[in-house]
């Protein structure tokens, strides 16, 4: 018997006013999986992620959690059914200390386990252990980041969403972030990385979906994917 999916998006059709951005997208997220969510610039990525987390209503279409219906349900109850995002813009506290803005998100899973504690977060991410008391506006992009992804561990999710995880940083930095992302998917966390690094998304992934104007066109196994090339140039420009 397959396992139930954490997320799930049946025939979503989602609009901006009058602007029709989500086709009938549908799209599911099994335990334990990592998938890359993938194309250019303006195709509807970010939207599919903003309505699979409560953010964006849905003109038609179901938003399904752990088997629940939760279409309209708002972005705090998806969280609590351990759905983490990580959004692009970060969204950390910046007048808060690194401390405070780890420490305040710290809860046990749905399990009530506590896999991810304080102590583990900050052995990962070495950076922001000698940063405790710096506020998060005196961090680097970088350092914003792995803040970014730190809490949101800490909240021992069951699916972590990153979107555009590596956007703007320094190639020695986004080695960093797809280090710590590899090290998320050891420890069995489902994730949905958004990115634009076909390369580096799919040497950790296990399954990618590319859209195409709010439609998916192209998904399969990593692997599959790497051996198309003259598709992934149509549709993803590499």
């Amino acid at each position: 018997m397959a396992e139930l999916p954490i997320l799930e998006a049946v025939d979503l059709h989602t609009f901006y006013g009058l602007s029709n951005i989500l086709h009938g997208i549908s799209f599911a997220v099994r335990p334990g999986e990592t998938i890359g969510l993938m194309g250019r610039n303006g195709m509807g990525k970010t939207t599919l992620i903003r309505t699979l987390v409560g953010q964006v209503r849905p003109r038609r279409g179901r938003v399904m959690v752990n088997g629940k219906e939760m279409t309209y349900a708002p972005p705090h109850l998806i969280a609590r059914e351990g759905i983490a995002y990580v959004p692009e813009g970060r969204g950390i506290f910046p007048n808060l200390s690194v401390r405070e803005n780890l420490l305040m998100a710290a809860r046990p899973g749905l399990d009530g386990a506590s896999r991810w504690t304080y102590e583990r977060v900050l052995a990962t991410f070495p950076r922001l252990a000698e940063r405790l008391n710096h506020g998060g506006q005196q961090l680097s992009s970088g350092e914003q980041q792995m803040l970014t992804i730190g809490r949101a561990l800490l909240t021992n999710p069951t699916l972590l969403i990153l979107d555009e995880a590596t956007e703007g940083l320094a190639p020695l930095i986004a080695d960093e972030i797809w280090r710590i992302v590899r090290e998320i998917r050891q420890a069995g966390i489902a994730t949905i990385i958004v990115d634009k690094n076909f390369a580096a998304v799919s040497a950790i992934t296990s399954r990618n979906v590319v859209l195409v104007k709010g439609q998916i066109v192209l998904e399969g196994a990593s692997q599959e994917l790497q051996k198309q090339p003259d598709l992934l140039q149509r549709y993803l420009g590499i």
